[in-house]
């Protein structure tokens, strides 16, 4: 009889509040504490595929906090009124197993919003990218033989990071090499972290509106490792109804004259948000998408706003002036309030099961039928939620 697989998750930014929630989710469906609800690889259209079940899986991560999965999410439970102490104490010694396999974050260069958050004492401080990049290949490496695990996904669900602006270095995996060879600021700390990962043969998704592996250089390194990845920023509110309603107005040759979206949010995320630079990256993938579901450019603003007594609970509030017959304007307007942590874990897991199936049939490069898990999807220009969802269908031979 052959042995139990054994998978490894290991999370970049692993004790913020989506890593955190993350480790409880799995630990809890591991113990049949809690129903996969949230989850799409847990619809019943997907029976049958051989995802990774959640008693497979073994976490760890980096992190530039001194804390732990334990409390993390006590934390999460007392500011947000999420979880119940039950719960957490029936995971809590599997959480306080896997934030033993937390290692200190490597930083080079760090964006100053983010380092602020760090506590930890024995976060390392790379001086070249090449060192940076070895010493989380060395976390990886460990992580994986440690645990004896088959298979190993990455994935970045740290804060955000300003917008990293690109040049002839990431345009090929050969100018990338040269320029950290010759120590060149060639990557922000997100993409070490990627090449890092692939690197060593890891499959890695980012969850995150930071560059990521979000360039061509690093896709060709994920093909000739023969490595899989998916991003780009997860979309779980906001951008998600958008695409679900925006096709809605252009099926129905109604005509968006504007389309205005606020939002506000506590927690650390919001914290990191509530900086100029670090905003521009998320403003930017949130905003990008109407004008290829309605196929014309209406007028739009999206704005973002630290609230931190709102903690881990986020509010969208949207107007939308429209067209309609005998140039009749009308308006509709929503509020969508949704607690981020809780809409984003279960994507993380189920894109870890996704990219280690892909991983298992062969797969490298860019997963473009994972185009419905995100705002920015690598390789697909195609918005539609229910398009987006039929490629993920057909992927899976459903």
């Amino acid at each position: 009889m052959p042995a139990p697989r054994r998978v490894g998750l290991w999370l970049i930014g692993a004790f913020g509040g989506v890593g955190s929630t993350t480790a409880l989710g799995l630990a809890a469906l591991a113990k049949g504490l809690a129903e996969p609800v949230g989850m799409v690889t847990a619809l019943p259209r997907f029976n049958g595929i051989e995802f990774d079940a959640p008693a497979e899986f073994v976490v760890g991560g980096h992190d530039i906090r001194q804390t732990s999965f334990s409390r993390s999410t006590a934390e999460l439970m007392a500011r947000s009124n999420i979880f119940n102490e039950s719960l957490l104490q029936a995971c809590g010694p599997q959480l306080e197993i896997w934030s033993a396999n937390v290692r200190p974050g490597v930083v080079y260069r760090p964006n100053a919003v983010i380092a602020a958050l760090a506590d930890r004492p024995d976060v390392r401080h790379a001086e070249t990218p090449k060192q940076a990049i070895a010493a989380i290949e060395k976390d990886l490496k460990f992580f994986a033989a440690e645990h004896r695990l088959d298979q190993v996904v990455v994935i970045n669900v740290a804060s955000t990071e300003p917008v990293f602006e690109l040049g002839d270095a990431q345009k090929s995996l050969k100018a990338l090499n040269a320029a950290l060879d010759r120590n060149e600021p060639a990557l922000p700390t997100s993409s070490l972290y990627a090449y890092a990962a692939m690197n060593v043969g890891f499959a890695y998704v980012n969850l995150t509106p930071s560059l990521g592996a979000t360039i061509p250089a690093l896709e060709e390194l994920a093909l000739s490792k023969n490595v899989p990845h998916a991003g780009q920023d997860a979309k779980t509110g906001e951008t998600l109804l958008k695409s679900a309603l925006a096709p809605m107005f252009a099926k129905r040759n109604l005509k968006v004259l504007s389309w205005v979206g606020h939002n506000i949010l506590g927690n650390r995320d919001g914290l990191v948000l509530n900086d100029p630079q670090n905003k521009a990256s998320k403003v930017s993938s949130k905003n990008a998408l109407l004008s290829e579901l309605l196929g014309y450019k209406p007028q739009s603003h999206v704005s973002i706003e630290y609230i931190e007594s709102l903690d881990d609970w986020k509010v969208a509030w949207d107007h939308i002036h429209f067209e309609g017959f005998l140039n009749t304007k009308m308006t509709l307007q929503f509020t969508w309030q949704g607690c981020d942590s809780i809409l984003a874990a279960p994507l993380v897991i189920d894109l870890a099961r996704l990219v280690l199936l892909a991983q298992r049939r062969g797969e490298s490069g860019a997963v473009t039928a994972l185009a419905s898990f995100f705002k920015s999807p690598l390789g697909v220009k195609e918005h539609d939620l229910s398009v987006q969802f039929g490629m993920l269908e057909s992927y899976l031979e459903i």
